[in-house]
């Protein structure tokens, strides 16, 4: 990935050097076109795209912020309510992610979203210990978590 955009980025540099105008402008036109050819040439560079891990990463981001609003919205309402009918508890979660750097954001983005709390992370690295504000089903909290954050943490890494 590193490779291909430093690629781009040379490809882009190329191109405002020979239309001749300095101008972030033309370095842009030139990245774009840049862009395209990484895209044509695809086929002879050794690894994925590299603008496919840029779209990973915007839709990481973009499935968090949805994510911490609508656990804002949840906690709020249990905040509220006139009678707490909460069931709070500490759920291990079984994670495929393998480096302690996946593992670490996996366990931050669960810190930051309202109402969830990373405990701790097994001596294996195989579970991620949180503690939930309101767990109604342990099955359907585990898979929400695996279906969202840890699918979008494995596309922007593998």
């Amino acid at each position: 990935m590193a490779f291909q955009l430093l690629i781009n980025l040379a490809i882009g540099l190329i191109w405002m050097f020979l239309s001749e105008s300095y101008t972030f402008v033309s370095f842009l036109v030139g990245f774009v076109i840049g862009i395209f050819l990484l895209l044509l040439l695809n086929r002879f560079i050794p690894d994925k795209f590299y603008f496919h891990y840029v779209i990973a990463i915007w839709r990481l981001i973009l499935l968090f912020i949805k994510e911490l609003l609508i656990a804002n919205i949840d906690v709020l309402k249990m905040v509220y309510k006139p009678k707490m009918d909460m069931q709070p508890g500490i759920i291990a979660i079984p994670t495929e992610l393998k480096s302690n750097w996946e593992i670490t954001l996996l366990a931050n983005l669960i810190t930051l979203t309202p109402g969830t709390l990373s405990v701790d992370v097994s001596a294996d690295n195989r579970f991620i210990y949180i503690h939930a504000m309101d767990v109604p089903d342990i099955d359907e909290t585990i898979n929400q978590i695996k279906d969202t954050f840890e699918k979008a943490i494995k596309d922007v890494t593998r």
